[in-house]
């Protein structure tokens, strides 16, 4: 792994291929803001790739986004002379808005996400009291059903569905790479939490199980890391011995009580009640109106405090 230092003062992280058939190449992103990892998977032999969970700046302060997230992987991506052929997100995140719709329409790539998006945009469309947030296929050019595979150069991506953080939630398994988002952390942090509308401790622990049960040499690839000096890649076999949360000999009812304990004691992600009316609608932002004004809506008394 070597790191490379960015102009925005993020570091880039690369993990060249393996001697593993059918791996790739990855480059990593890390938004600080967010704590969030964004990923260019790609083909050493064809130099096809796709991006996986791009970050949309947004200060929900100021009400502000910019695209120096997404345009440092436009860099990379020209600097590599790589061809994406898709912008694929992992979940309708809640912590971040979603730069995939930005990228595809400046790369020419397709965008994808797991199709049960579709009840996400429903439980949502009730909570920002806007029904046409629902029934929405056409913000995406594919919904993957779990086991679907896209190809990429001479590599395949399979698509594993993996609720619990969301029930919209799927990992992407390319050759010995995983991109296995909100479901665990580095072994240190154990595992995402599972509270959001439609998440689900149990269902979080059988996906942590499946992506556990690959070939001991995968790569996981996790969604998010908040310490000092973030991280975002760690084997099967790691996990497996030193996950603190889902390590080898932690039973489900012992994982379930330690993930619900913690869960109870977390507030609301910041930017949330902002990101899923964007990220529903595939990374795009609401439509201005005539006069060029936009909005976000925030649910009102829909969520109880914590803390």
């Amino acid at each position: 792994m070597q790191d490379v230092p960015q102009i925005s003062g993020v570091v880039m992280q690369h993990f060249p291929a393996t001697r593993s058939q059918n791996s790739p190449d990855v480059g990593a992103f890390y938004d600080k803001a967010t704590g969030s990892w964004q990923y260019v998977a790609s083909d050493p032999a064809t130099g096809q790739a796709a991006i996986i969970d791009p970050v949309l700046n947004f200060d929900p302060a100021a009400g502000a986004t910019w695209t120096a997230c997404a345009d440092e992987i436009l860099s990379y991506v020209a600097e590599k002379g790589l061809e994406v052929a898709w912008v694929l997100d992992t979940h309708p995140h809640a912590d971040h808005f979603s730069a995939a719709h930005y990228l595809a329409q400046k790369l020419g790539a397709r965008q994808g996400i797991g199709q049960r998006v579709l009840e996400v945009q429903r439980i949502w469309a009730d909570l920002y009291a806007q029904d046409d947030l629902q029934n929405r296929p056409d913000y995406w050019d594919r919904l993957f059903d779990d086991g679907d595979s896209i190809a990429l150069g001479e590599l395949q991506v399979r698509v594993i569905l993996s609720t619990g953080h969301t029930l919209a939630s799927v990992s992407y398994l390319v050759g010995d790479a995983v991109f296995a988002h909100d479901t665990l952390m580095m072994p240190e942090s154990g595992s995402a939490r599972a509270d959001f509308p439609g998440g689900s401790t149990e269902e979080l622990w059988h996906t942590i199980r499946t992506i556990l049960d690959l070939s001991v040499e995968t790569r996981v690839f996790i969604g998010h890391d908040y310490g000092e000096a973030p991280a975002c890649m760690a084997a099967v076999a790691e996990h497996r011995a030193t996950n603190k949360h889902v390590k080898d000999g932690i039973t489900k009812s012992e994982f379930i009580e330690t993930r619900e304990a913690r869960d109870a004691t977390l507030g609301l992600p910041d930017r949330m009640l902002h990101a899923l009316q964007v990220n529903l609608r595939g990374g795009r932002l609401p439509e201005a109106d005539a006069q060029g004004r936009a909005v976000l809506r925030v649910p009102l008394n829909r969520f109880t405090p914590k803390g």
